[in-house]
């Protein structure tokens, strides 16, 4: 047996007679026997004396290995180290229940903000507090991580060689090559993960060349990867958005679901006055509602739970997906919520005919199971018959009449008809029908 840094492990050995195991050691019959004395094992080292003067002793040849274990405690010790091994008891087993690895939420979630938009976005979702995900900025600008450092994100300055860390000059060939450079450093950060939000802004050299990589490399990895990218605006010129449109076409070869959010539609729900900067953190503001939208349904246990498997089961290999978000209050919170959640002006189609979709209602103690079928009627009328719905349902004592809905639709048939009811068959919501 060979280590490739020697181990050294205190044990006490007892007189054998038969064939014996000594903390992983088979030790056969014919095998003089150590009695009653504390020995060092010191594994793939030559036979000599230690700094303490202790025996220094390394197995027979025709010993086998069956790997270490730690021996009970014994009765004098149990006591004193019982409070010292209670916390990694119960992250092991609580009342004879066995937890995996993970603890309560194993589910590993990632979120890789690419180029200067995606990490903008990584920025705001650690400005709003964002629980149970790993963030990640990604740039070729070296000056521009240090912001999403200073906020607590995990940076990678990519393509050292290519760009020498002052970006890439809004041309998306070397934000390619910038990733292709750094490929090894970015698959060692997706390693791992169950989840993995690969978020940007289309248009520009990082995000467009580096994102579709980025995408790869996760998807390579095993884990199941969702893109939230958007489309700049018209007034940001005809070779952005051509570009924007090439990046995301790249990116869809890459992962299992992107979901995809036109700026331009930004100007319909925001005031004529709004300031450009508030603008813009308006569109950052959507990736995070995306990211958000998605993770909280895994992260948060609810009153109807919806797990990983739940998610993946409508997002594996998918395509292309819509997301809507909306909040209502008062006494049909609920159904308002639904309504505005699958008609956001965000949406490039409606979700009508989608064939796999998730929702999750989040609200008070006080919400209803009326309110709740309410609402769950909206959306189950409004896609395919046989779609594969996951439902969920968070109670938050933080809120007081606020409904808010989270709806990921997919599945969509690309002549744009699955199968579903015609528009005179779809329920006349605002109508009372």
């Amino acid at each position: 047996m060979k280590f490739s840094t020697s181990a050294i492990v205190s044990l006490c050995c007892v007189a054998a007679f038969a064939p014996t195991t000594i903390h992983g050691y088979v030790v056969p019959t014919t095998t003089t026997p150590l009695f009653g004395r504390a020995v060092t094992i010191q594994l793939n080292a030559a036979n000599q004396n230690n700094d303490n003067g202790d025996d220094i002793w390394t197995p027979n040849r025709n010993w086998k290995f069956t790997g270490f274990r730690q021996p009970p405690p014994t009765s004098s010790s149990t006591t004193s180290s019982n409070s010292q091994k209670k916390s990694s008891r119960i992250a092991q087993s609580t009342d004879g229940a066995v937890m995996p690895d993970g603890g309560l939420s194993p589910c590993v979630i990632k979120v890789i903000g690419v180029g200067g938009g995606g990490c903008n976005a990584v920025d705001r979702m650690l400005d709003t507090a964002v629980g149970g995900v790993d963030f990640w900025a990604i740039n070729t600008d070296a000056q521009a991580l240090g912001r999403s450092k200073a906020r607590g994100a995990k940076v990678l300055n990519i393509g050292a060689s290519a760009t020498r860390g002052l970006g890439a000059g809004g041309n998306p060939e070397v934000g390619r090559m910038a990733a292709e450079e750094s490929r090894k450093e970015i698959g060692a950060m997706v390693q791992g993960t169950d989840l993995c939000f690969v978020t940007s802004g289309m248009g520009g050299g990082t995000g467009s060349g580096a994102a579709p990589v980025v995408a790869e490399v996760a998807k390579e990895s095993g884990c199941l990867t969702v893109g939230i990218v958007t489309k700049p605006f018209m007034f940001e010129g005809k070779r952005r958005m051509k570009q924007a449109k090439g990046a995301i076409e790249r990116l869809r070869e890459h992962v299992d679901t992107v979901i995809v959010v036109s700026n331009d539609r930004l100007l319909e729900i925001i005031p004529d006055d709004t300031p450009m900067e508030r603008a813009f953190a308006v569109a950052d503001d959507i990736l995070r509602q995306g990211v958000v939208g998605i993770s909280d349904i895994i992260v948060k246990p609810g009153l109807i739970n919806v797990d990983f498997a739940d998610v993946r089961s409508v997002m594996k290999d998918a395509g292309t997906a819509l997301m809507g978000i909306g909040t209502g209050v008062g006494k049909t919170s609920a159904e308002d919520a639904a309504i505005a959640a699958i008609s956001s002006p965000l949406l490039d189609e409606p979700v009508q005919d989608a064939t796999g979709v998730v929702f999750n209602i989040l609200g008070p103690r006080s919400l209803s199971l009326q309110e709740v079928n309410r609402a769950a009627r909206v959306i189950y009328d409004n896609v395919h018959e046989d779609a594969n719905v996951i439902f969920g349902a968070l109670v938050d004592d933080d809120i007081q009449d606020e409904v808010s809905i989270t709806v990921l639709a997919t599945g969509f048939s690309s002549d744009g008809n699955g199968g579903g009811g015609s528009a005179s068959d779809m329920p006349d919501f605002l109508g009372g029908r």
